[in-house]
């Protein structure tokens, strides 16, 4: 006869069932931790660009605050401080949203990138940077508004020569055609790429007769995509140092060409006569022992250089140059 169990037995069963494993041992009442990092990840703000990119920015744009400072100094005709304050790397609705409104913000674009970026200045130094190209004294303007006509056409050629800085500063990067194509006060209007999209933000102090104010600048991750692989420190410095080694030549070139050289060509003589040489007159043909198939040398600043074959062009006397004459090495046995 089969046998019921009650409630309680089966309670007891199945409690000793779950303490046993199947070789009849029981179970860790806890469970050893797996020996694994957890890194937590934001998907609203994924990291398109990496610590040593963003180090490379930092260096290029800190190049670009120093010419930049010295450029608006030398146009207003005082002491602008311009210093590199961040680099991050954000949502473009975030960015808008820092915005103040109004703004003084222009939308410039890349050639040859795609796409379109923004740079954004504080009015109070706008309005600073105005005053002292008057002949101002530079005061504070606390008044929030709008840039009137004269205003715009300053401040207009105050960011072209802001754009050539920046070009300047992305030289050693790529080759970057900054242009304005655009001037905005409502930050709301300003719609170059999707909110989400993630963008590198740029932000500069600018100290101007004691007041501060901030530049930022704005590039779109989807414009800098096909040249993201350049941005690294150690890309930035090679090709600092080559720029450097061409600007060097170039520099050393501008310096010698003003300087004349003295080129000559010396030909072999012939031996004559005392009375040969007593009763020479003008008109008379004196052999030399040179044919003028010959090579004669030529002389640079008196010093032989080329060997070459003279002549006449275009009614002038030439020489063309056939060879180099090798400098003479001095070692232990001799001339070589």
């Amino acid at each position: 006869m089969v046998k019921i169990l009650s409630q309680d037995e089966i309670d007891s069963l199945i409690n000793s069932v779950a303490g046993e494993d199947l070789s009849g041992g029981t179970f860790d009442e806890k469970p050893k931790p797996h020996d694994r990092h957890v890194r937590s990840y934001d998907f609203k703000h994924p990291c398109r660009v990496n610590k040593d990119q963003i180090r490379a920015i930092e260096s290029l744009h800190g190049g670009f605050a120093s010419q930049l400072g010295s450029s608006y100094s030398a146009y207003t005709r005082s002491v602008v401080d311009v210093d590199l304050i961040a680099v991050d790397q954000i949502t473009y609705s975030e960015y808008i949203m820092s915005l103040s409104s109004p703004s003084c913000s222009y939308i410039y674009q890349m050639d040859p990138l795609a796409g379109a970026g923004i740079m954004n200045i504080s009015t109070s130094v706008v309005f600073l940077i105005v005053d002292k190209i008057f002949g101002g004294r530079g005061k504070p303007i606390e008044t929030e508004r709008e840039l009137t006509g004269i205003e715009k056409s300053i401040m207009n050629k105050v960011l072209d020569k802001t754009m050539v800085a920046l070009e300047k500063a992305w030289e050693h990067i790529c080759a970057i055609k900054f242009r304005i194509s655009a001037y905005e006060t409502n930050p709301q209007f300003l719609q170059i790429v999707a909110p989400g999209e993630t963008v590198v933000t740029v932000t500069l102090q600018i100290k101007l007769a004691g007041s501060y104010g901030v530049m930022t600048i704005c590039y779109p991750y989807l414009s800098l995509e096909e040249i993201i692989s350049r941005l690294s420190i150690q890309h930035w410095a090679d090709s600092s140092k080559k720029k450097k080694a061409g600007t060097d030549f170039e520099q050393n070139i501008r310096r010698i060409n003003p300087i004349n050289s003295d080129l000559s060509v010396q030909m072999i003589g012939t031996s004559i006569t005392m009375r040969e040489m007593l009763n020479v007159r003008v008109g008379d043909v004196i052999c030399l022992e040179n044919s003028v198939k010959d090579e004669f040398t030529v002389l640079i600043q008196q010093k032989p250089k080329f060997l070459g074959r003279v002549g006449y062009v275009g009614g002038k006397k030439a020489v063309n140059l056939t060879r180099v004459i090798e400098p003479v090495l001095m070692g232990e046995g001799g001339p070589k």
